[in-house]
């Protein structure tokens, strides 16, 4: 009983899968041959067609005396042979058509060029030139660029022109052609998606041809394929003036005496008689009192300049102006000359 559940599920997936095929409608965005210079037995001719993948593709060849099987080789590409036999008739305007099939929906595509190199027919007027009404026109020739040109990513492409025409594209650094359909009379409008195998630069050639019978006109894209980059915007540099910015431009250590009173005489005279008291007697001893007082006033105001000496510390800063200033420590500051210092309300402080 398993196997025969098993056995009957299978159909009804297989159901499931074509009724859900059939609700997609193929497509064939590309249709190509490589032109060949003779046509007779053993030539080959190589198609290629892009459009929905997963489907079956076949083409037939007006004069040939069997259809053309087409292999999937990439996602919605198909590529095949058709290599002459002595019982074909085919010219170099032998019309192909290409039939691609997914589900129960077919849809069909005609070569818009020869199987023959430089083979077109162009009526041209009594003196030899086109005819500029049987010639189609190509107005303007567009692309919306992308700023990623890896695959996945899509170009879609625009061609303005005569209306009713039948208007294809090839890029350089892709294989084969794609169509461009008729959106609007006589805009032709459709997106190509970047394949793998693809090597398109953002300069990468593409031409643009536009179809009425025999008729052609071409055009090539003056438009690069990737969008630039934008150039950022500098910013503007800050430039950072600081009024009550400076610089250590020296650091002096100043001494300061005492003031020299008469304090200082008088005090050393007094030391002086006491030590010249004791030199000498007689007259000599009156001489060296006064001797004495005279040397003692003298060491006795060194005495009171050195008991009353003090240092100070300037410390002169430069500013960026050429201007200095100087502000006054009684203790060592901690500075160091070459140090950037902010100074406020006389007061200096590291500029971090």
């Amino acid at each position: 009983m398993p196997l025969f559940t098993l056995t009957m599920a299978a159909p009804a997936h297989a159901q499931q899968y074509n009724n859900n095929a059939a609700a997609y409608n193929p497509v064939i965005r590309g249709f190509d041959v490589e032109e060949v210079r003779k046509l007779r037995p053993g030539v080959e001719l190589n198609f290629n067609l892009y459009g929905t993948p997963g489907g079956r593709a076949t083409l037939s060849i007006a004069g040939a005396n069997r259809n053309l099987n087409l292999t999937e080789t990439e996602p919605g590409q198909y590529e095949g042979t058709y290599t002459l036999g002595s019982r074909d008739n085919i010219t170099g305007r032998s019309a192909v058509t290409a039939n691609l099939r997914v589900g129960n929906q077919v849809t069909s595509g005609v070569l818009s060029e020869s199987l023959l190199r430089d083979v077109g027919h162009h009526p041209r007027d009594n003196q030899g030139r086109e005819r500029a009404a049987d010639v189609p026109r190509i107005a303007r020739f567009d692309v919306q660029a992308n700023d990623d040109l890896t695959p996945g990513n899509e170009l879609v492409f625009s061609v303005y022109g005569t209306p009713g025409a039948k208007v294809d594209m090839a890029i350089a650094g892709t294989r084969g052609v794609f169509f461009l359909p008729e959106v609007n009379p006589g805009e032709y409008t459709g997106g190509y998606t970047i394949r793998r195998a693809d090597r398109i630069a953002p300069n990468s050639a593409v031409t643009a041809n536009m179809r009425v019978g025999n008729r052609v006109s071409t055009a090539t894209l003056n438009k690069p394929l990737r969008i630039a980059a934008a150039t950022p915007t500098p910013t503007p540099r800050e430039v950072r003036y600081c009024t009550n910015c400076a610089t250590v431009d020296a650091i002096n250590v100043v001494e300061v005496n005492g003031d020299g009173n008469y304090l200082g005489t008088i005090g050393g005279g007094v030391v002086g008689a006491v030590l010249g008291s004791q030199v000498g007697k007689g007259s000599g001893r009156t001489a060296a009192q006064i001797a004495g007082a005279l040397g003692g006033a003298y060491v006795g105001r060194n005495i009171e300049r050195n008991a009353k000496k003090t240092q100070h510390y300037e410390v002169v800063i430069r500013f960026a102006n050429g201007g200095t200033q100087t502000v006054t420590y009684e203790n060592d500051p901690g500075l160091r000359v070459g140090e950037k210092v902010k100074i406020s309300d006389g007061v200096l402080s590291r500029d971090q």
